[in-house]
């Protein structure tokens, strides 16, 4: 991987941008500030990540792809670091790596780090995502360039977290809300969608942006499979728009419940670019409106949770499920190895919820796995949805997340895409009650309440 930091970084200093047509934000805290960009674009032949149809390496470089991150704080109060890393799923595996070598080199708590991937389907595989996306073993040498890229990758975290952290300043937040309407739900026309666009402005003492985080419910699968080179797709084109209207500033996109969100229209490159722009364009817009300053005292905090499955097959039906040659099948043999190894099939999937908090300014809630778009939905509706702020596709990505909805109506959301990430069958009733009475019970008092 050809790691290359940022040449702002290089230099040491973030470029003041031209903001005299946005109005300035009410006033935030003032507090310690970083940010900070790595090149994450491997410069050897890999598998991508997100579609089984393709059949080989990918075949160049259509758009680089980054990793970038944001740190609170001072070391005084305790810095929180927010990742950000253009890749289909970073596995908790890898963010377990990082948190290790930040609690050991910079003594940061594990809740106070926090990696989100955009979900791009043209990026690198990792090591331990997405287990069962292909057919039959890989070449070695693939294997190799994947386990190579993955160790490389952690360490680009690692470098991205200390950079932001070498970067901090005085500066203030403030958050405001646009909107998009490029996202469709994908099982039924029409269906439930989430529009909004949070934003976070990071700016300098004398107001100049030096930071855009933003968020968006939609899968990046503008492009598909067909397409075979490394790109982050619409949230790579959002970045480089809101880095180009920014100048010396770094931009991150995170995305919210939308796994059962695709971008419409799809697919092609040039819609990929289209997308982006749109979303650019809200975030703008969100920038150049009256924002609210974000005050109050930085506290982060995690719950590790459980979610059951659904009664497990039995393995006479393992063994019939194995005659199948394709993925079910490929599956079915997976687990009928570790029984005959002796070992317990999984009952119950680890789950960590993650929560931030600014005083009561603004919530930020970090939830594992593809989550369908009824979370978001119904803790806005439940809660102050004016101050949450929602990610999905964070800290792990290790199954969809179906909502009671999406769990009875099944489909590949509810229950077919367990196969491909190696889970051995769907979630039990009640994933959504329990998964939002734990969130309610770590947000503030003042937000996890509805006031209007």
């Amino acid at each position: 991987m050809a790691i290359r930091l940022s040449p702002v970084l290089i230099a040491g200093v973030l470029l003041v941008s031209l903001v005299s047509a946005v109005p300035s934000p009410s006033k935030g805290d003032l507090r310690s500030i970083g940010v900070a960009k790595v090149d994450i674009t491997p410069d050897y032949p890999i598998r991508l990540s997100g579609y089984a149809a393709r059949k080989g390496e990918c075949e160049g470089v259509a758009q680089r792809i980054w990793a970038k991150a944001l740190a609170i704080g001072s070391d005084k109060e305790g810095v929180a670091l927010l990742l950000s890393v253009d890749n289909c799923g970073v596995p908790a595996s890898v963010r377990d790596e990082l948190v290790r070598r930040m609690v050991h080199k910079k003594g940061i708590a594990p809740e106070r780090v926090s990696v989100c991937s955009t979900h791009t389907h043209s990026a690198p595989w990792l090591k331990d995502y997405l287990p069962n996306l292909f057919l039959g073993p890989l070449p070695q040498e693939q294997t190799a360039r994947i386990e190579r890229y993955t160790s490389e990758l952690t360490d680009a975290l690692e470098a991205v977290a200390l950079q932001a952290m070498k970067d901090r300043r005085p500066g203030r937040l403030s958050h405001g809300k646009g909107e998009a309407s490029f996202g469709a739900n994908r099982r039924t026309k029409g269906g439930p969608t989430d529009p909004d666009v949070p934003v976070m402005v990071i700016r300098g003492k004398n107001e100049e942006i030096r930071g855009v985080l933003a968020n968006y419910a939609c899968h990046c699968t503008t492009l598909t499979g067909e397409f075979n080179q490394i790109c982050g797709d619409w949230a790579g084109y959002a970045q480089e728009s809101l880095e180009r209207e920014y100048p010396g500033s770094v931009a991150m996109i995170t995305i919210g419940c939308g796994g059962d969100i695709n971008p419409n229209p799809r697919p092609g490159f040039e819609l990929a670019k289209q997308h982006g722009e749109a979303l650019a364009t809200a975030v703008k817009a969100a920038v150049a409106a009256p924002m609210s300053g974000i005050n109050g005292r930085l506290t982060c905090t995690t719950r590790s949770i459980e979610l059951p499955f659904d009664t497990l097959p039995t393995r006479e039906e393992w063994v019939q499920k194995a005659q199948d040659q394709g993925y079910v099948g490929q599956h079915a043999r997976l687990n009928l190895a570790r029984l005959e190894r002796g070992e317990k099939l999984t009952e119950k999937l680890p789950y960590l919820l993650q929560t931030w908090a600014f005083g009561e300014s603004l919530a930020m809630i970090f939830l594992p796995g593809e989550v369908v778009v009824d979370y978001a939905l119904r803790l806005k509706r439940e809660c102050d949805g004016s101050r949450l702020w929602i990610n999905a596709y964070a800290n792990d990505v290790p199954c969809y997340i179906p909502s009671e909805r999406v769990l009875k109506e099944g489909g590949y959301e509810g229950a077919g895409a367990m196969v491909y990430y190696d889970k051995p069958t769907r979630f039990a009733p009640g994933v959504e009650h329990r998964i939002i009475d734990h969130v309610r019970d770590l947000l503030p008092p003042e937000i996890k309440t509805r006031t209007n």
